[in-house]
């Protein structure tokens, strides 16, 4: 990684907060990507888990991720958006082969990732996939020092001389605002939250990977030190032209960090657009009904009624018939029962899974 200097936004490290490994490898026969085609290109992605009942040999099938397909071009930020049990985390797993989507498939840079009986369960990840977690103490060991956290994905993929790993670890830390010389011999207790997710993002880029995914990165941090990763985020992103997948519920980090947003609702994607677009005009009422969610001060002016959702989010042991999203819809009709809605555009890079929108391709 080439040495850079962070830019403001980063920032050094306050006293509050300063500031899955190579698995697979890499398939020799995959063939060169096409310089426009998507870094990633997720299709028919399928999930499914087998529970136990509450009698004695009873199973059940819970349908976690339902024919889930999206791309995301190179130094590109896409964003799974739902609430709890959408499967957005799944999602993300799924790319970790941790544990393996059930069928679908994934390419990655140019080459097949393998997915159901042919990919292994590694639960530590692909080659080119690293995870930022959401809770950063437990994904750091807590007997390893800060440089033997970020070291570990070097010596995993075969960089080789003492020197040239510390160096490289010095220069990360650096890029994330830590100083190596004060933290690298500091375990994850003697570290603040901030400080902590610092070196999980740290040892998540030290590898330079194809594909940076952030599972709910700053769900778990103070709200004081919320904006001081976020900013950290997007001046990496812009600096090291990082292609990502976002994993989030609030929209406020959603808007600051995503190009384009897939929203999810029970294991299927039920919209997707530019971010600013699907801001400016929802068209799924699922989507609608996150949006008017928002405090108003966060909206950027958009003047919304409020759309309140009736009952609970259905089973995925039992999930409804047709759209998933229908028993909660205040515009649903019997054809929303019968016909499962497939996702079509209404604009260019603006697609939504629905028999009723509220945009059209009219307008």
């Amino acid at each position: 990684m080439t040495s850079q200097t962070p830019a403001s936004a980063s920032g050094q490290a306050t006293s509050e907060d300063t500031g899955p490994v190579a698995g697979a490898a890499v398939d020799p026969t995959a063939t060169e990507p096409r310089a426009d085609a998507p870094l990633l290109q997720v299709t028919d992605l399928v999930q499914e888990f087998t529970v136990k009942g509450s009698k004695p040999f009873q199973k059940g099938r819970v349908s976690a991720v339902a024919g889930v397909s999206f791309g995301i071009a190179r130094g590109e930020t896409l964003a799974l958006v739902g609430e709890t049990g959408s499967g957005k985390s799944t999602v993300a797993r799924a790319l970790l082969a941790s544990p393996p989507a059930l069928s679908g498939s994934i390419t990655l840079n140019g080459r097949a990732l393998p997915v159901g009986k042919n990919a292994q369960h590694t639960g530590t990840g692909r080659a080119g996939v690293q995870m930022v977690f959401q809770d950063p103490f437990g994904a750091l060991d807590p007997r390893w020092t800060v440089a033997r956290s970020i070291t570990e994905p070097l010596v995993t993929a075969g960089v080789d001389g003492r020197e040239e790993r510390r160096r490289r670890v010095a220069e990360i830390m650096h890029l994330v605002g830590l100083d190596a010389s004060r933290f690298a011999g500091r375990l994850p207790r003697e570290l603040s939250g901030g400080q902590a997710q610092r070196v999980a993002i740290a040892r998540a880029l030290v590898g330079e990977p194809d594909l940076l995914i952030l599972d709910e990165p700053v769900t778990a941090l103070d709200v004081s030190v919320q904006a001081q990763i976020l900013a950290l985020l997007f001046d990496l992103r812009q600096r090291l032209s990082l292609t990502s997948l976002l994993i989030a519920h609030d929209l406020a980090v959603v808007r600051a960090l995503a190009d384009r947003i897939a929203i999810l609702y029970l294991g299927r994607i039920c919209e997707t657009a530019p971010t600013a677009e699907l801001f400016r005009s929802p068209a799924h009422p699922y989507t609608a009904a996150l949006l008017s969610a928002i405090p108003p001060g966060l909206r950027g002016g958009v003047q919304r009624e409020r759309v309140r959702i009736t009952g609970r989010q259905p089973s995925p042991l039992n999930p409804p018939s047709g759209c998933r999203f229908r028993t909660r819809c205040p515009m649903a009709q019997p054809t929303c029962a019968d016909v499962v809605p497939e996702l079509h555009d209404i604009a260019p890079g603006h697609a939504v899974a629905c028999h009723f929108p509220l945009v059209t391709e009219a307008g």
